[in-house]
């Protein structure tokens, strides 16, 4: 009979309290609710597993773990992960793919027409009672805009850039990509340089990783050569876009909106210049929750549990 494994799972209120059943029964399961940097090695010590979405696991920490053998990265982005050393350890790293990409694509696609059709302000506008006081049936505080007949770019065509596509497709969008690996291949929409798609695309929406080639992809100079009326909406990893230029290009007029639910620092800093945003209508923030529906959250653990199992057989 198989000896059972350590498992250790770091951060476990990054699921949103989901039922952890199917990964308790896998081995000798201890769930941490949170762990924080000087604690890692200490909790893993005797792990053979260790599954984590946001703890870093770094070269050090994963030098310092002798029975590490399983990485389980809760998450499609494995950059909490100091993937070379694992490799050097021989230590397999796995992530969750797939589980996320209706979830994100539902949320790319809602905030986008949230803000063409100025969603935060018009439902403000009649809870607020003034609608209720109206002489008039109608209001055209803000205008407002459709989706059908709009330029989509996607910035990373994977599976979510590629769902997002779809989508944006069958809603009546033109859609092309910008490929951020470099990879040529045979796609279903035009594949532009990115300076191209920035002053084509009416939104922009970013599903790229966050790597060498990606940290600080859209700054100011890259801002400045959407169009003015043009939307852009970042549901992948908060490093890609320059904050502070974002803010300052909303602020000047040279963007019309944007849709952000990845920050640089998470939780997001109090002095982020997005919270001091002239008009905040043009902006629409969530706490990093596009990929965290209760369906979404459920595959994931499916998918980890999968992980340890493949992991487990080979043994």
């Amino acid at each position: 009979m198989q000896e059972k494994k350590n498992i250790v799972f770091l951060d476990q209120y990054s699921l949103g309290g989901a039922d952890l059943t199917r990964l308790e029964r896998l081995g000798d399961y201890i769930g941490y609710d949170r762990t924080a940097p000087g604690e890692v090695v200490e909790r893993c010590i005797d792990a053979d597993i260790v599954i984590s979405n946001k703890v870093l696991l770094s070269a050090e920490v994963i030098a310092a773990l002798p029975r590490l053998r399983l990485i389980c990265v809760a998450a499609t982005g494995m950059n909490n992960v100091d993937l070379d050393a694992a490799a050097a350890r021989g230590i397999e790293v796995r992530n969750a793919v797939g589980y996320s990409t209706h979830a994100v694509t539902d949320a790319t696609i809602g905030a986008a027409i949230a803000l063409l059709r100025q969603s935060s302000y018009y439902d403000r506008y009649v809870k607020s009672g003034a609608y209720a006081a109206s002489d008039t049936p109608f209001h055209f505080g803000r205008p407002i805009r459709q989706l059908y007949g709009k330029r989509w770019g996607i910035v990373g065509l994977g599976a979510i850039g590629r769902s997002v596509a779809r989508v944006a497709e069958a809603l009546g969008c033109e859609v092309r990509y910008a490929s951020t690996s470099g990879a040529v291949r045979e796609e279903s929409y035009p594949c532009e340089t990115l300076d191209e798609l920035l002053g084509w695309a009416d939104i922009l929406s970013i599903h790229a990783p966050l790597n060498d080639r990606t940290r600080g992809l859209i700054g100011a100079r890259e801002l400045a050569r959407m169009k003015p009326g043009a939307v852009l909406l970042n549901m992948a990893r908060g490093g890609i876009v320059d904050e502070r230029a974002l803010a300052e290009a909303l602020d000047a007029g040279r963007l019309a909106g944007a849709g952000i639910d990845v920050f640089a620092h998470e939780p997001m800093e109090a002095e982020n210049p997005l919270l001091r945003v002239a008009d905040p209508d043009k902006l629409l923030l969530s706490p990093h929750t596009a990929w965290a529906p209760v369906e979404a959250i459920e595959t994931l653990v499916v998918c980890i549990e999968r992980n340890i199992c493949d992991f487990l057989n080979r043994q």
